[in-house]
Protein backbone atom coordinates (compact mmCIF):
# COMPACT_ATOMS: atom_id res chain seq x y z
CA UNK A 1 0.00 0.00 0.00
CA UNK A 2 1.81 3.60 -1.27
CA UNK A 3 2.60 5.55 1.76
CA UNK A 4 1.06 8.30 0.08
CA UNK A 5 -2.54 6.87 1.36
CA UNK A 6 -4.32 8.80 3.75
CA UNK A 7 -7.00 10.77 4.81
CA UNK A 8 -7.74 14.59 3.41
CA UNK A 9 -8.97 16.95 5.78
CA UNK A 10 -12.57 18.68 4.79
CA UNK A 11 -10.75 22.02 4.34
CA UNK A 12 -8.08 20.47 1.71
CA UNK A 13 -10.89 19.66 -0.06
CA UNK A 14 -13.28 22.25 0.10
CA UNK A 15 -10.22 24.28 -1.34
CA UNK A 16 -9.51 22.20 -3.83
CA UNK A 17 -13.29 21.99 -5.08
CA UNK A 18 -13.73 25.68 -4.90
CA UNK A 19 -16.85 25.09 -2.94
CA UNK A 20 -17.77 23.10 -0.35
CA UNK A 21 -17.34 19.30 -0.47
CA UNK A 22 -19.79 16.16 -2.97
CA UNK A 23 -17.03 13.54 -3.29
CA UNK A 24 -6.46 -3.03 -0.49
CA UNK A 25 -6.85 -5.80 -0.14
CA UNK A 26 -5.70 -8.16 -2.03
CA UNK A 27 -5.63 -11.54 -0.34
CA UNK A 28 -4.51 -10.33 3.21
CA UNK A 29 -6.53 -7.90 5.59
CA UNK A 30 -6.17 -3.81 4.96
CA UNK A 31 -3.22 -2.16 6.11
CA UNK A 32 -3.81 0.59 9.05
CA UNK A 33 -3.96 3.68 7.00
CA UNK A 34 -7.16 4.95 5.92
CA UNK A 35 -8.33 4.51 2.57
CA UNK A 36 -8.36 7.38 0.04
CA UNK A 37 -11.15 10.01 0.36
CA UNK A 38 -14.32 9.91 -1.60
CA UNK A 39 -15.49 12.88 -2.06
CA UNK A 40 -18.21 15.46 -2.89
CA UNK A 41 -18.37 15.63 -6.67
CA UNK A 42 -16.69 18.50 -8.62
CA UNK A 43 -18.87 19.20 -11.37
CA UNK A 44 -17.47 21.02 -14.43
CA UNK A 45 -18.62 23.56 -16.91
CA UNK A 46 -20.13 25.46 -14.68
CA UNK A 47 -22.08 22.79 -13.68
CA UNK A 48 -21.99 23.26 -9.98
CA UNK A 49 -25.52 21.69 -8.27
CA UNK A 50 -26.22 20.34 -12.11
CA UNK A 51 -27.58 24.09 -12.52
CA UNK A 52 -26.96 23.63 -16.54
CA UNK A 53 -26.89 19.99 -17.33
CA UNK A 54 -28.10 19.24 -20.93
CA UNK A 55 -30.20 16.27 -22.34
CA UNK A 56 -29.15 13.31 -24.17
CA UNK A 57 -31.55 10.27 -24.87
CA UNK A 58 -30.73 6.59 -23.33
CA UNK A 59 -33.29 4.88 -25.51
CA UNK A 60 -35.98 5.76 -22.81
CA UNK A 61 -36.99 9.02 -21.14
CA UNK A 62 -34.58 11.36 -21.58
CA UNK A 63 -32.03 12.18 -18.65
CA UNK A 64 -29.85 14.72 -17.43
CA UNK A 65 -26.73 14.30 -18.06
CA UNK A 66 -23.52 16.00 -16.80
CA UNK A 67 -19.52 16.07 -16.27
CA UNK A 68 -17.25 15.56 -13.23
CA UNK A 69 -13.86 14.77 -12.84
CA UNK A 70 -13.82 12.21 -10.01
CA UNK A 71 -17.85 10.61 -10.21
CA UNK A 72 -18.95 8.67 -13.30
CA UNK A 73 -22.65 6.91 -12.57
CA UNK A 74 -26.29 8.45 -11.77
CA UNK A 75 -27.67 10.69 -9.04
CA UNK A 76 -31.32 10.88 -8.01
CA UNK A 77 -31.81 14.80 -7.49
CA UNK A 78 -34.71 17.19 -6.65
CA UNK A 79 -36.12 15.31 -3.36
CA UNK A 80 -35.35 13.78 -0.21
CA UNK A 81 -34.09 10.54 -0.42
CA UNK A 82 -33.76 7.97 2.09
CA UNK A 83 -32.58 4.50 0.94
CA UNK A 84 -29.85 3.92 -2.07
CA UNK A 85 -28.94 0.31 -3.06
CA UNK A 86 -27.29 -1.51 -5.55
CA UNK A 87 -25.27 -4.71 -6.83
CA UNK A 88 -22.66 -5.03 -9.01
CA UNK A 89 -19.05 -7.90 -9.58
CA UNK A 90 -15.84 -5.82 -7.82
CA UNK A 91 -13.99 -5.12 -11.46
CA UNK A 92 -10.37 -6.16 -11.86
CA UNK A 93 -7.91 -3.09 -12.69
CA UNK A 94 -5.28 -3.46 -14.69
CA UNK A 95 -1.79 -2.43 -13.40
CA UNK A 96 0.09 -2.70 -16.50
CA UNK A 97 0.35 1.43 -17.13
CA UNK A 98 1.19 2.25 -13.58
CA UNK A 99 -0.88 3.41 -9.96
CA UNK A 100 -3.92 4.27 -10.27
CA UNK A 101 -6.87 4.18 -8.02
CA UNK A 102 -10.71 3.57 -8.39
CA UNK A 103 -14.05 2.73 -5.85
CA UNK A 104 -17.18 1.47 -6.49
CA UNK A 105 -19.87 2.99 -4.26
CA UNK A 106 -23.60 4.39 -3.36
CA UNK A 107 -24.79 7.05 -1.05
CA UNK A 108 -27.21 9.68 0.03
CA UNK A 109 -25.59 13.49 -0.58
CA UNK A 110 -22.65 14.87 -1.97
CA UNK A 111 -23.99 15.81 -5.61
CA UNK A 112 -24.91 18.97 -4.00
CA UNK A 113 -24.22 18.89 -0.49
CA UNK A 114 -21.70 19.29 1.96
CA UNK A 115 -22.03 15.64 3.16
CA UNK A 116 -21.59 12.08 1.38
CA UNK A 117 -22.93 9.57 3.70
CA UNK A 118 -21.61 6.26 1.53
CA UNK A 119 -20.42 3.09 1.29
CA UNK A 120 -18.55 0.94 -0.90
CA UNK A 121 -15.24 -0.92 -2.80
CA UNK A 122 -12.04 0.70 -3.98
CA UNK A 123 -9.14 -1.27 -6.36
CA UNK A 124 -6.21 0.83 -6.57
CA UNK A 125 -3.07 0.11 -8.34
CA UNK A 126 0.51 1.12 -6.52
CA UNK A 127 3.52 -0.13 -7.49
CA UNK A 128 2.02 -2.30 -9.83
CA UNK A 129 0.52 -4.72 -7.36
CA UNK A 130 -3.68 -4.20 -7.28
CA UNK A 131 -5.03 -3.76 -3.96
CA UNK A 132 -8.83 -4.24 -3.02
CA UNK A 133 -10.93 -3.18 0.15
CA UNK A 134 -14.26 -2.02 1.45
CA UNK A 135 -15.04 0.40 3.53
CA UNK A 136 -17.52 3.23 4.39
CA UNK A 137 -17.45 7.07 4.89
CA UNK A 138 -19.87 9.50 6.24
CA UNK A 139 -17.92 12.70 4.74
CA UNK A 140 -16.45 14.78 5.61
CA UNK A 141 -15.22 12.42 8.73
CA UNK A 142 -12.60 10.19 7.72
CA UNK A 143 -13.22 7.02 5.94
CA UNK A 144 -13.01 3.36 7.55
CA UNK A 145 -11.53 0.51 6.17
CA UNK A 146 -13.11 -3.03 6.88
CA UNK A 147 -11.17 -5.84 7.73
CA UNK A 148 -12.63 -8.09 5.41
CA UNK A 149 -11.33 -10.13 1.82
CA UNK A 150 -12.27 -8.33 -0.97
CA UNK A 151 -11.29 -9.85 -4.65
CA UNK A 152 -12.00 -9.07 -8.36
CA UNK A 153 -15.12 -10.88 -9.23
CA UNK A 154 -16.96 -10.76 -6.12
CA UNK A 155 -20.77 -10.05 -5.81
CA UNK A 156 -21.02 -7.01 -3.76
CA UNK A 157 -24.32 -5.30 -2.68
CA UNK A 158 -24.43 -2.64 -0.95
CA UNK A 159 -27.08 -0.30 0.99
CA UNK A 160 -27.58 3.01 2.57
CA UNK A 161 -30.45 3.90 4.40
CA UNK A 162 -31.76 6.68 6.87
CA UNK A 163 -34.02 6.69 9.21
CA UNK A 164 -34.48 8.70 12.72
CA UNK A 165 -31.34 10.78 12.18
CA UNK A 166 -29.70 7.52 11.93
CA UNK A 167 -27.81 6.34 8.62
CA UNK A 168 -27.48 2.61 8.40
CA UNK A 169 -24.40 1.53 5.78
CA UNK A 170 -24.54 -2.23 4.44
CA UNK A 171 -21.78 -3.55 2.41
CA UNK A 172 -22.12 -7.72 1.76
CA UNK A 173 -19.74 -9.51 -0.47
CA UNK A 174 -21.45 -12.59 -1.17
CA UNK A 175 -18.93 -14.74 -2.68
CA UNK A 176 -16.10 -13.88 0.36
CA UNK A 177 -19.51 -14.23 2.63
CA UNK A 178 -19.70 -11.49 4.91
CA UNK A 179 -21.92 -8.19 5.51
CA UNK A 180 -20.84 -5.58 7.46
CA UNK A 181 -23.33 -3.05 8.71
CA UNK A 182 -22.26 -0.17 10.68
CA UNK A 183 -24.84 2.73 11.80
CA UNK A 184 -24.22 6.47 12.70
CA UNK A 185 -26.63 8.98 13.94
CA UNK A 186 -26.07 12.16 11.92
CA UNK A 187 -28.65 15.23 12.32
CA UNK A 188 -29.46 18.20 9.51
CA UNK A 189 -27.88 16.13 6.63
CA UNK A 190 -29.65 17.48 3.41
CA UNK A 191 -30.13 13.70 1.87
CA UNK A 192 -30.82 15.62 -1.47
CA UNK A 193 -28.96 13.41 -3.59
CA UNK A 194 -28.78 9.23 -3.77
CA UNK A 195 -25.90 8.35 -6.49
CA UNK A 196 -24.66 4.85 -7.66
CA UNK A 197 -20.98 5.70 -9.07
CA UNK A 198 -17.40 4.96 -10.03
CA UNK A 199 -15.38 7.53 -8.80
CA UNK A 200 -11.84 8.45 -8.96
CA UNK A 201 -10.60 9.31 -5.21
CA UNK A 202 -8.72 12.24 -3.74
CA UNK A 203 -5.33 12.89 -2.01
CA UNK A 204 -5.39 16.45 -2.08
CA UNK A 205 -6.41 16.57 -5.48
CA UNK A 206 -7.94 13.63 -7.93
CA UNK A 207 -6.14 10.83 -8.72
CA UNK A 208 -5.59 9.07 -11.64
CA UNK A 209 -8.46 6.81 -12.35
CA UNK A 210 -7.18 3.22 -13.06
CA UNK A 211 -8.18 0.82 -15.84
CA UNK A 212 -11.16 -1.31 -14.57
CA UNK A 213 -12.68 -2.10 -17.67
CA UNK A 214 -16.46 -1.90 -17.29
CA UNK A 215 -18.74 -2.41 -13.95
CA UNK A 216 -21.92 -3.24 -14.08
CA UNK A 217 -24.33 -2.17 -11.48
CA UNK A 218 -27.77 -4.12 -11.34
CA UNK A 219 -30.49 -3.74 -9.29
CA UNK A 220 -30.00 -0.20 -8.25
CA UNK A 221 -32.61 1.02 -6.26
CA UNK A 222 -33.47 4.87 -4.99
CA UNK A 223 -36.27 4.74 -2.29
CA UNK A 224 -37.60 1.54 -2.82
CA UNK A 225 -37.75 2.11 -6.36
CA UNK A 226 -35.63 0.89 -9.37
CA UNK A 227 -33.04 3.84 -10.03
CA UNK A 228 -34.33 4.91 -13.75
CA UNK A 229 -37.20 5.39 -12.12
CA UNK A 230 -36.20 8.44 -10.63
CA UNK A 231 -35.17 9.97 -13.41
CA UNK A 232 -31.65 10.37 -12.32
CA UNK A 233 -28.68 12.81 -13.79
CA UNK A 234 -26.25 11.01 -15.98
CA UNK A 235 -22.41 11.77 -15.04
CA UNK A 236 -19.91 11.27 -16.95
CA UNK A 237 -15.82 11.68 -15.95
CA UNK A 238 -13.44 13.94 -17.47
CA UNK A 239 -10.31 15.36 -17.24
CA UNK A 240 -10.07 18.83 -16.46
CA UNK A 241 -9.59 19.57 -20.42
CA UNK A 242 -12.25 17.64 -21.15
CA UNK A 243 -11.18 14.13 -21.87
CA UNK A 244 -13.36 11.32 -21.33
CA UNK A 245 -12.13 8.92 -18.17
CA UNK A 246 -15.12 6.97 -17.56
CA UNK A 247 -18.38 6.54 -19.48
CA UNK A 248 -22.07 5.91 -18.40
CA UNK A 249 -24.22 3.59 -20.38
CA UNK A 250 -27.94 4.47 -20.62
CA UNK A 251 -30.14 3.11 -17.82
CA UNK A 252 -32.67 0.44 -17.94
CA UNK A 253 -34.47 -0.37 -14.66
CA UNK A 254 -32.08 -0.33 -11.87
CA UNK A 255 -29.16 -1.53 -14.37
CA UNK A 256 -26.34 0.29 -16.09
CA UNK A 257 -22.79 0.37 -16.79
CA UNK A 258 -19.51 2.68 -16.30
CA UNK A 259 -16.56 1.84 -18.78
CA UNK A 260 -13.58 3.26 -18.34
CA UNK A 261 -11.64 5.26 -21.40
CA UNK A 262 -8.16 6.35 -20.24
CA UNK A 263 -5.80 6.63 -17.33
Amino acid sequence: MSPSRRSISAVAIAAALGFAPMAALSATPAAAAAPLVQAPMHHLSGQAGGSTPFFVSHGGPSHTTTTSDNWSGYAATGSTYTNVSTTFVQPAVDCSQGDGYSSFWVGLDGYSSQSVEQTGTEADCSGGQAEYSAWYEMYPADPVTYDNVVQPGDVITETVSYASNSYKLTLSDRTEGWTKTTTKKESGLARSSAEVIAEAPWDGSVLPLDDFGTVNFSNSTVNGSSLASSNPVGINMVSDSGTPEATISGVSGGSFSVTWNSL
